[in-house]
């Protein structure tokens, strides 16, 4: 039976609605999300995000919210996002955030550089501020983020100070054995030189990470990155008497024995800040130069054991770089060695 073609369309009366005709919605269109690389990317939010200057302190901890969270960064880089946008926070006023231009931008790393800071932490602050503005444009705060415009500053060459062998061993020598105070920083001290730790990295070791018969301990470095680190045996030597002293006399919590290695008078885990009180303490004792803090002994170790020829792949691992990069500064710290070489081995030397 042949098919019936089809006539033109219905004439619909005037006034009602057509058969295909869509019901108006009366909110707001849907947020439209798009998945790119892993990242959520808004592409359209209605209504507007709402903001005045009010709204800083919001975004900022809206911001912190999400890298603790969805991210999982460290406690640290935390702590470090918190001030740069607190800094950041001051210099802006009253004016809102999201209003802000790479000219604005560009004023306030400025303002830094002028402040006196270092270059590695106005590059720092950079960083901050990229990873900000991109939450503000992934939340749809912003359409575009200024931030991504910033060039990265160029990484400061100068090599960090170090001590001399000699300076380090006045140094160690520094604390007093028979006290309690005393035995921890001499195990303290020797820490940081035997395995040039961080300072926070000394402040989380635990009573586990310490194997003194086997002469290593197991150090949690950025990221929580482990790593192994050999202990030398003045090291051990000083870490031993400690436990086995006076710290008991520390580890008096109700709650139970603290697991830290390094305890303050009340029980608790030194801090970065105690440690650092610790050492420019002892420095000033021992007469070498008082600007020396935790992160001295962490430059000596590289240094030394650089200067003594460890293959740097090694000095990188003990050190935890992620890139041969950092460590490949500590090559040009020991010129007097390599004119001693180039005299000894070279034909016209």
């Amino acid at each position: 039976m042949p098919r019936r073609a089809a006539g033109p369309p219905k004439s619909v009366p005037s006034g009602s609605p057509g058969p295909t005709a869509l019901p108006q919605s009366p909110g707001p269109l849907p947020v439209i999300v798009k998945r790119q690389r892993g990242r959520r990317v808004i592409l359209d939010v209605s209504p507007a995000v709402e903001t005045g200057p009010a709204s800083n302190a919001l975004f900022v901890e809206r911001f912190l919210t999400y890298v603790r969270h969805e991210r999982g960064l460290a406690d640290n880089t935390l702590q470090a996002y918190a001030r740069d946008l607190r800094d950041f926070s001051a210099w802006l006023g009253g004016r809102n955030a999201a209003a802000i231009s790479i000219r604005d931008l560009g004023d306030y790393l400025g303002y830094l550089s002028k402040k006196g800071l270092a270059r590695a932490s106005v590059a720092r602050q950079a960083a901050t501020l990229r990873v900000f503005f991109a939450f503000l444009q992934l939340e749809g705060t912003v359409q575009e983020s200024p931030a991504e415009l910033l060039a990265a500053s160029r990484r400061d060459d100068t090599m960090p100070g170090a001590m001399s062998p000699e300076q380090v061993d006045r140094l160690l020598a520094s604390p007093d054995g028979r006290s309690p105070a005393g035995q921890r920083d001499k195990a303290l001290l020797e820490l940081l030189y035997a395995t040039g730790c961080r300072a926070s990295e000394i402040s989380s070791l635990k009573i586990t990470d310490i194997h003194l018969a086997e002469c290593f301990c197991t150090c949690h470095g950025k990221g929580n990155k482990e790593r192994v680190v050999p202990l030398g045996a003045r090291a051990v030597h000083a870490v031993r008497t400690w436990i086995n002293g006076h710290r008991g006399t520390y580890a008096t919590k109700p709650e139970g024995i603290p697991p830290w290695a390094l305890l303050s008078s009340r029980g608790n885990r030194l801090s970065r800040m105690r440690i650092w009180e610790i050492v420019t303490d002892h420095a000033r004792k021992a007469g070498v130069p008082p600007d020396i803090g935790p992160h001295t002994l962490r430059h000596s170790f590289a240094t030394h054991l650089v200067a003594g020829g460890v293959d740097l792949r090694h000095v990188q691992e003990m050190l935890g770089h992620a890139s041969i990069a950092t460590t490949q500064r500590y090559t040009h710290v020991d010129a007097g060695r390599l004119k001693g070489i180039h005299g000894r081995f070279h034909p016209r030397g």
